[in-house]
Formats: structure tokens, sequence, C-alpha cells
């Protein structure tokens, strides 16, 4: 694979590098990663694999079958314990990462001596390569985002299902959904206008009484 195209397909993957192509084979890609020994795209790994898992894609048997070389494949376990020891020091929790340390193939003595360094702002010996600790938390600070909730959501998602239980105290089913229909302004039949005058305006009427809302909340203030 050209670099050029690499540094495309990287950038699908979470690390911007270049502009990339709309198709991408995670595994491959991450596997011409490490074949590149580019210590840039290094310093990136944590963020790759971390997307890659967040997305359920990473298999590792799968990128291993693209790494033919034995040494290139022990640059994938030295990259996956780099990676860990970084989501470990960062106190992140990433789908999958539990699996990958109980695994056959992970090296904890590396995980433990990665972590140490990280902590001491110390370089990384990974295979025959010294990365910089600094650069590659750097590169996962700066790119790695994590999708969290929206809380402006979950407040309007709260009082619509508070509004919803307060509905269902007062009225019945059938009458609930009169109301709102009116409050949306929809078309009612002639038979839903009726029963809406009869029984749904009433309790609506004396719902907008300012001095039966006074009083219901004095009543639960004491």
């Amino acid at each position: 694979m050209k670099k050029t195209t690499l540094l495309k397909k990287v950038k699908e993957l979470g690390y911007p590098l270049f502009e990339t192509e709309k198709s991408l084979d995670v595994n491959e890609t991450i596997a011409e990663v490490i074949k590149s020994k580019d210590s840039r795209l290094w310093e990136g790994f944590p963020l790759l694999l971390a997307n890659s898992l967040e997305k359920n894609l990473f298999d590792y048997r799968t990128v291993q079958t693209h790494l033919r070389k034995v040494f290139e494949r022990n640059y994938l376990k030295n990259l996956i314990a780099m990676s860990l020891a970084l989501y470990k020091y960062l106190k992140l929790k990433v789908p999958h990462g539990e699996d990958i340390y109980h695994s056959n193939y992970f090296n904890k003595k590396l995980f433990d001596k990665f972590i140490t360094c990280f902590r001491d702002k110390q370089n990384l010996t990974v295979s025959d390569r010294e990365l910089s600790s600094l650069r590659v938390v750097g590169a996962f600070k700066n790119y790695f985002k994590r999708e969290e909730p929206n809380f402006k959501n979950y407040v309007e998602m709260k009082d619509e299902f508070d509004l919803e239980y307060a509905l269902s105290q007062v009225f019945s089913k059938k009458q609930k959904e009169l109301f709102l229909k009116k409050l949306k302004g929809e078309k009612m039949t002639k038979t839903e206008r009726e029963y809406f005058s009869r029984s749904v305006r009433k309790k609506a009427l004396a719902l907008a009484n300012p001095d039966l809302h006074n009083l219901a909340t004095k009543l639960f203030k004491k």
C-alpha cells in the first residue's frame, strides 16, 4: 500500500493527517500502520485501536493474517501492550479491553513497563523504535472523541416522561390523547371534539386555575 493511501485511510480511523477515502478495511489498515514502522503513525496507534474497538471492528487474528513476518507480529503485540497501558494511565475503559488483557497473546510485563513510562514521562521502547510518551498521550487526547450523553437531551427526555406521568394521573388514555391532539393543533373528528368539550376541557381548565395550582403547591411544601 502506498504511503499516501495509508495516511488517507488512517484519518478515517480517527487520526486526521490527510483526507481519506470512503472505503476502509480497518484490520488491513492497522496492519499497514504496523508495517510502515513510521514513528508518527505508531504514536497514533492507541487512537486507531481505541476507535476500532469502539466500533467493534478490530480483530487480532485478521490483523495477523496481514503480517507475514514474525517481527511484524511482535510489533503488533508491543503496540497493543502500549495502547492498553495508555488507556490504563488515562483511566479510560475501552470495549473489549479486558478481553485483550486476558488473551494469551498479551504481554503483561511489557504492559506494566509502559505504564511506568507514561507515569514518568519517559520514552517508550516499542520493539526497535523509540517513541515519545508525551507525543503518544498528546495524539490520543487531541483526537479521541467518545460520544458523550447529551445532557440537554437527557433533561428534555426526563421532562417528557415526567409530563407523561402527570398527564396519566389526571386523564384517561383517551382523554390524554385528545388533550395532546388539541395542544398540537391536530384535527379531531366530531365525536372527539364533543368528548373533548364534555370532559377533557373541564379537567384542563381546572388544571389551569392558578388558585388550585397554588393550593396544590402549598400542600406538598408541608
